[in-house]
């Protein structure tokens, strides 16, 4: 039996998909898994039972991963559950940095008590509200993950120049791309030439403040900027005083804090980008997946702090280890010399500082698990 801790509502379109040998709840103890969407969890302390920590949307910056690393616990997330989410609240914003909708609703709600003036007053009041259409305008998309890619194609369809920087582009990613989609060769020149700007990157020491007050100076004059990612990633103050000036024209964001709130040309929305139950589902279909593969057959799909690695399994008497180690020479030749039995299949993967391997062994020897953890460098071992 595996027990599952749910630190937030998840929708149990996914947790239904956990099968009779589950337990799951908010009041599990001694889980072998957490799920989570929003909690932060860097003030917990964590069971020595604790193999993963699903995060049911993209980002895990509520999650210690260096701590989970070090302690053998697998994270996951879930790139591309809330994607179309979260594409469809970035057209919005980049709507309403343009047109002055939100304004002119405000406004026409003042009329209300007039009569049958309030036509004519529509129509005399109407030309403050006037903002330019996208269609011929360049948008500027950092980031062209699962997100900056449909909103960048969608931008398209749309009629509008795009340009786009990823340094870290995969293949499959780049063909899913429309082929009118212009790659630039640095997040500068995206932002020195664009009309529109959405960031969609991860927050990192090295994103942090991505559009600067120095960044905002070399950028087009009138720009509207659109952050749906992090808080953190545009620097807010800096903002600010580029609209006191006109140098940027609308900011739109999902992310919310005081210095913002209610000022003048700023759009502020209370984080409702994967605000969806289709967007709900889905990360949590996908979680508890991931979660199931992991303690089940020990493959780890979708991680921010361990290796991808999948194997099929051998014959069903075999016996898998699960090894998390270090990634240090000469260290798999020691764990393959503590094991008795025959190794029928091996694979092995690195991710950084960290390593992990899955040996499949016929005839193990129920002292096997013990001998490998004792091997300096191996952070964890599991026998499936």
């Amino acid at each position: 039996m595996y027990n599952i801790l749910t630190l937030n509502k998840i929708s149990t379109v996914g947790t239904s998909r956990l099968g009779d040998n589950y337990s799951y709840g908010d009041d599990v103890s001694n889980p072998d898994a957490i799920l989570v969407r929003s909690a932060s969890m860097h003030e917990m302390d964590f069971d020595p039972n604790l193999l993963a920590i699903a995060r049911a949307g993209a980002g895990t910056n509520n999650i210690p991963k260096d701590k989970c690393t070090e302690q053998g616990i697998v994270v996951f997330n879930t790139p591309g559950a809330n994607a179309n989410a979260v594409k469809e609240l970035v057209i919005t914003g980049l709507l309403l940095s343009s047109r002055k909708v939100l304004e002119g609703i405000d406004w026409a709600k003042t009329l209300k008590g007039n009569g049958d003036a309030v036509g004519k007053m529509v129509e005399k009041g109407k030309s403050q509200f006037v903002g330019p259409e996208l269609t011929g305008k360049t948008l500027g998309v950092i980031g062209l993950g699962a997100i900056g890619i449909l909103v960048a194609n969608c931008a398209v369809a749309m009629g509008m120049k795009v340009i786009g920087f990823d340094p870290f582009m995969s293949v499959p990613n780049a063909l899913k791309l429309e082929p009118s989609v212009q790659l630039m060769k640095s997040n500068e020149e995206v932002m020195l030439n664009c009309d529109y700007l959405t960031v969609h990157v991860p927050l990192t020491p090295e994103t942090k403040d991505l559009v600067s007050a120095d960044m905002i100076a070399k950028m087009k004059n009138g720009v509207r900027i659109l952050n749906f990612s992090r808080d953190g990633l545009v620097n807010s103050t800096a903002v600010l005083e580029a609209i006191k000036t006109g140098k940027v024209a609308k900011y739109v964001t999902d992310f919310g804090t005081d210095d913002i709130l209610g000022e003048e040309n700023v759009i502020c929305m209370p984080h409702l980008g994967a605000s969806t139950p289709e967007s709900e589902e889905n990360c949590a279909v996908m979680a508890c997946d991931q979660v199931m593969e992991y303690l089940e057959n020990g493959n780890i799909i979708n991680s921010v702090n361990y290796p991808a690695i999948s194997m099929a399994r051998t014959s069903a008497g075999d016996t898998r280890f699960c090894v998390m180690h270090k990634n240090i020479p000469e260290l798999l030749k020691k764990v393959l010399g503590e094991i008795k039995g025959n190794v029928e299949n091996m694979l092995s993967k690195s991710r950084g500082d960290y390593a992990y391997t899955i040996i499949d062994v016929a005839g193990a020897d129920k002292t096997d698990a013990e001998k490998i953890a004792a091997v300096e460098g191996v952070v964890r071992v599991r026998a499936i």
